[in-house]
């Protein structure tokens, strides 16, 4: 297999989990495995501050599996951390040794700083904000980072987490409603005293295990069309809706809710608790949730050691589109091509007034463009179903959930009918005005891509000029070739029907 394989050992105080990646230039960083362990090392600290025996063997016992699967699947490089439970652990140096003389895995522990760096790292290389708050609860502490520009400002590492905040404020089985108000206002005068978090209005981004169930829960309550959790976004009214649902529910009926871990059933609400106190504090609607955070930090600094333009933050979208046209089968050049004829196109056809420049369209066209009829690597002839399958249904870097609808809607356009059909189940998105655009802007992108159909990148540039009811289009050729030719003519249809004309091409070879 291509690509060096990679592990990243994350020890928390609520889980143990191994993730094994590979790197390399053309597919970019995929996850291989990922595995959890249910560790929660957090309650086996003692009143004298020393992890228990116990909890040591528990500890013990996941690194020594953890390295036996890291044995079948070849890993080269291992980066073992600890958070919250060892680093707060008085015997952590004796940990340590044990867990490198006992099973050879040397692990490091991460300091409150450098457990905040990495969460925000991640967010900053997956996510498309340029300025956020982030938060992280684990089982044992809470990190949060505020970011402006992708330049982080501030940190701060609180020491509790869900696993010690239940054994702190919950009597029972799970959190009342008297300890939530509880909870709540205690959080508050722990986060009001940093001016920074103060009703900077910013969005907060979610990381780790709790905000990714509360996604799942709320999609599920929703019937949310699309998979992914990433960059997915809840309001106030989601986390009330997700506060009044989960607060009638026994434990045991926790634990068979859809979209949440069973071992996560006795404090997800304290989570829920956690996140509607900062959301108050920052004054803020607007609540994101990250696929990536400490591992995917941890693993995407280890790579850049190696090779420093492998991640570009200004670049997001457009890293993934390459890596994934790439495992698709397609080129740098067929890609390059499809942009910067579809750029061309846009551009002359705004010059005559036959669409009204936006850049935010511009862009868009050109993220559509990069994956357009990406399915064709599986099957020609349901090619645009196989694209927007793929595109609507998986976290796609650098896109909100809304957007990404747009480039699957896009890049899959075949005609009017299968348009409407694919985006009947998101008409509640999109204003009418909108679908209207998309329709036009897959029109576009349909005709275009026959001007690359051989995928020798034969097309120089494309021309137009207006003659009453005739609109001709000049298409400059670097040599002279027939399939682009037969292609276009053939799919001329879907401009004549965009600008309401009738379209004549003209092939100049320049070559």
């Amino acid at each position: 297999m291509k690509g060096i394989h990679s592990a990243i050992i994350d020890i928390g105080s609520n889980t143990i989990r191994l993730v094994i990646y590979r790197y390399s230039k053309g597919e970019g960083l995929q996850e291989i495995n990922n595995i959890k362990t249910v560790a929660r090392l957090r309650t086996y600290l003692q009143p004298d501050g020393n992890l228990s025996e116990e909890g040591i063997n528990v500890l013990k016992n996941a690194l020594i599996t953890y390295k036996k699967i890291m044995e079948d699947f070849n890993v080269e490089k291992v980066k073992a951390v600890a958070t919250a439970a060892i680093r707060q652990a008085r015997n952590k140096e004796d940990i340590l040794l044990q867990m490198e003389e006992q099973t050879g895995i040397k692990v490091e522990v991460l300091s409150e700083y450098e457990e905040a760096y990495f969460g925000y790292l991640a967010v900053v290389h997956t996510m498309d904000l340029p300025a956020a708050i982030t938060i992280d609860i684990g089982g044992g502490s809470t990190e949060i980072t505020l970011f402006v520009n992708k330049k982080l400002h501030h940190t701060v590492s609180f020491p509790f987490g869900t696993v010690s905040l239940k054994q702190s404020f919950v009597s029972g089985e799970k959190i009342n409603r008297k300890e939530k108000n509880r909870l709540s206002e205690s959080l508050k005068n722990h986060f009001e005293k940093y001016s920074w978090m103060k009703d900077v209005r910013l969005p907060i981004v979610g990381i780790g295990g709790s905000a990714r169930n509360l996604a799942h829960i709320h999609q599920h309550l929703t019937g949310y069309p699309i998979s992914g959790i990433h960059q997915y976004e809840m309001d106030r009214e989601a986390f009330n809706r997700l506060n009044c649902f989960l607060g009638k529910q026994t434990l045991d009926e926790l634990k068979q809710v859809d979209g949440l871990s069973s071992d996560r059933a006795d404090i997800i609400e304290i989570a829920l608790v956690v996140f509607q106190s900062l959301m108050d504090i920052v004054n803020t609607d607007a609540f994101f949730v990250s696929k990536s955070g400490l591992r995917e930090g941890l693993i995407i600094h280890s790579v850049m050691q190696a090779n420093p333009e492998a991640f570009r933050i200004d670049q997001i979208f457009e890293e993934y589109a390459n890596h994934f046209a790439h495992k698709c089968g397609r080129t740098a050049q067929e890609v390059d091509a499809m942009v910067r004829l579809t750029e061309n196109f846009y551009l002359e056809s705004c010059q005559w007034d036959l669409l009204q420049h936006r850049e935010s369209h511009l862009q868009l066209l050109k993220k559509a463009a990069r994956l357009f009829s990406i399915g064709d690597y599986f099957e020609t002839d349901s090619s645009n179903q196989h694209t927007f399958y793929l595109i609507a249904n998986q976290s796609v870097p650098g896109l909100l959930h809304k957007d990404r609808i747009k480039v699957a809607l896009l890049a899959s356009y075949k005609n009017k009918d299968y348009f409407r059909r694919l985006s009947k189940p998101f008409r509640s998105w999109f204003t009418r005005d909108e679908l209207k655009t998309l329709q036009k802007f897959g029109a576009l992108l349909k005709f275009v891509y026959s001007l690359n159909v051989s995928k020798k990148d034969v097309v120089k540039s494309i021309k137009m000029e207006l003659e009453e009811d005739m609109l001709i289009l000049y298409i400059f050729l670097k040599n002279r070739t027939a399939a682009e030719i037969y292609r276009a003519e053939n799919q001329k249809k879907h401009i004549e029907k965009l600008f309401r004309k009738k379209v004549k091409l003209e092939f100049i070879n320049e070559g």
